[in-house]
């Protein structure tokens, strides 16, 4: 492997359920030494001035990966951001919502979905990652951090994150090594992301399922409530429920993780100092 560092920025618009620790799952304990990772932010906003300035200070930066992470790819700020992010020659990974799908995936003359991208660019849409309950009559900071932590639970018991840390590995590799990377293109589907996972009993893999399948109904519960209906006695309990299911969701995904501790069988896929990915099931053994 080689010996050189790549120098990694995430850009953060706004916030999804993945935001808030993606530029850490990469370097979990602070030890990888072919890494360097930084992260800029716009806070909240996700504004064309917003996006426009953050993505400015991440090309002063210098980076050879991009990682864009942010609802709603398809709005005017992170459009504009992929857009300069192409001009500019960086290869660059959307990480993002299942509203996004419209920014990526499109359908040809004959109606065929096809993926509409840059060159050197990619992306990795996320339909569990539930848009939040944004109503001021019910959203405060402690419903949102409850909520992110809920979504945080699913995500990264069900295999998302998993899935995301081998996706971007395999590009940040294949980089190092002085390759040009096949971008990712992928809908972060259920029963795809699950694999990652590595659940050994049918169980756990069924609850995490189910888990993400409630995480997508409450993106479909709280979209309608947010932008489609304006009587507050419809929307406030509607906001509500998606809350609830997501955290029905958080302890279904819990409960499959329970299942693998009992069987001593969790899967784990520690980094080492190089970059490398270790594997191991036993909490006792070594990673290998």
């Amino acid at each position: 492997m080689s010996d050189r560092v790549l120098k990694l920025a995430v850009a953060k618009f706004g916030c999804i359920g993945a935001a808030p620790l993606l530029d850490i799952i990469l370097d979990e304990r602070a030890s990888r030494k072919d890494l360097e990772v930084r992260a800029f932010s716009s806070g909240a906003k996700l504004d064309l001035d917003s996006c426009t300035t953050i993505v400015q200070q991440v090309i002063n930066y210098s980076p050879e990966l991009i990682l864009i992470v942010s609802p709603n790819a398809a709005l005017p700020g992170p459009t504009a951001a992929r857009e300069s992010l192409s001009e500019a020659n960086i290869p660059t990974i959307s990480i993002c919502d299942g509203a996004s799908k419209k920014a990526f995936i499109g359908k040809d003359a004959a109606g065929k979905k096809i993926t509409t991208v840059a060159t050197g660019q990619g992306f990795i849409i996320l339909p569990a990652d539930a848009m939040i309950g944004a109503r001021l009559e019910f959203l405060d900071p402690t419903e949102m951090t409850l909520f992110n932590a809920d979504v945080i639970k699913v995500l990264s018991i069900t295999g998302v994150i998993r899935c995301l840390q081998m996706e971007l590995d395999r590009v940040i590799t294949d980089l190092k090594a002085g390759n040009t990377p096949e971008m990712p293109k992928l809908v972060a589907e259920a029963e795809q992301v699950v694999e990652s996972a590595g659940f050994s009993n049918p169980y756990a893999a069924a609850k995490a399922i189910a888990a993400l399948l409630m995480s997508e109904s409450v993106a479909k519960m709280t979209t309608r409530a947010c932008f489609k209906e304006k009587d507050p006695q419809v929307y406030i309990p509607l906001v509500a429920a998606g809350h609830e299911l997501m955290r029905a969701a958080a302890q279904l995904a819990d409960e499959a993780r329970e299942i693998e501790k009992y069987s001593d069988s969790v899967q784990r896929t520690p980094h080492t100092s190089s970059g490398e990915i270790k594997y191991k099931t036993k909490l006792a053994e070594k990673p290998v």
